[in-house]
């Protein structure tokens, strides 16, 4: 923001230091927590009789220490481990922030290898937490439709499906960030692709959790009903002037 801001591309070392640990530390825990709100979703479907028992005020209190320390723990790990190696490659990148993969390319130091040993056990991690959401909602899934009423699946998909919708783009998305083959790889759709996983979903979490809200419909209702008076108001005065 502030080189945007100051039409400058210029970061400090140390500033460049505190923006990839600031992003893996958010990047991580938002993971974490969606997989937590997963286990919730699990537990108050399956498991509804039990919900205050397994997911008191104390056990979501832990469980969200947890994703905050785990979070922590991996940021920093990361963070001191590349910024370690020498960067004798130059100090610019076609990026709009400092990623890690991008950083190792600079690095000419065999010392990039422990890096690549974190990010291997960054990968089982994730895809640990991936197969257990992948697993909650089958099991979620198999329970909802066993559910007699309509009213009762309805209830139950709608608590479910906005968790799913964000969860799904922000795994669609940042896989393909650093998935995608090396044959349509690019300096702009790089760009493009850090924007799509690094932002969309962030942004879009506000919007999609709460349109479960009522309140928050009826009021997005009167506002937009409100928006298109104004404009066949202002298109149309005389035949508004004649009703």
């Amino acid at each position: 923001m502030h080189n945007s801001l100051w039409g400058t591309r210029h970061i400090s070392y140390s500033a460049c230091a505190a923006q990839v640990f600031f992003f893996l530390f958010f990047l991580s825990a938002e993971y974490f927590l969606l997989t937590i709100m997963c286990y919730d979703r699990y537990v108050s479907i399956c498991k509804a009789l039990h919900y205050g028992t397994l997911l008191g005020s104390r056990a979501c209190a832990h469980m969200a220490a947890a994703a905050w320390a785990s979070a922590f723990l991996y940021a920093l790990m990361h963070t001191a481990n590349t910024f370690s190696l020498p960067l004798c490659q130059g100090n610019a990148l076609g990026q709009f922030f400092w990623e890690i993969p991008h950083i190792l390319k600079l690095s000419c130091s065999k010392s990039y290898l422990r890096e690549l040993g974190l990010i291997a056990v960054s990968v089982c991690l994730l895809f640990g937490c991936f197969v257990f959401i992948v697993f909650s909602y089958v099991q979620i899934f198999r329970a909802v439709l066993r559910i007699p009423s309509e009213q009762g699946q309805h209830k139950a998909f709608s608590t479910c499906l906005p968790h799913l919708a964000v969860v799904s783009l922000f795994l669609s998305t940042s896989t393909f960030a650093h998935l995608k083959p090396p044959s349509i790889s690019s300096p702009s759709l790089d760009v493009a692709v850090s924007v799509l996983y690094s932002v969309v979903p962030p942004a879009l979490n506000p919007l999609i959790y709460s349109l479960r809200n009522q309140e928050l419909r009826d009021a997005l209702r009167k506002v937009m009903t409100g928006y298109f008076s104004q404009v066949k108001i202002f298109l149309f005065p005389s035949a508004m002037r004649g009703k």
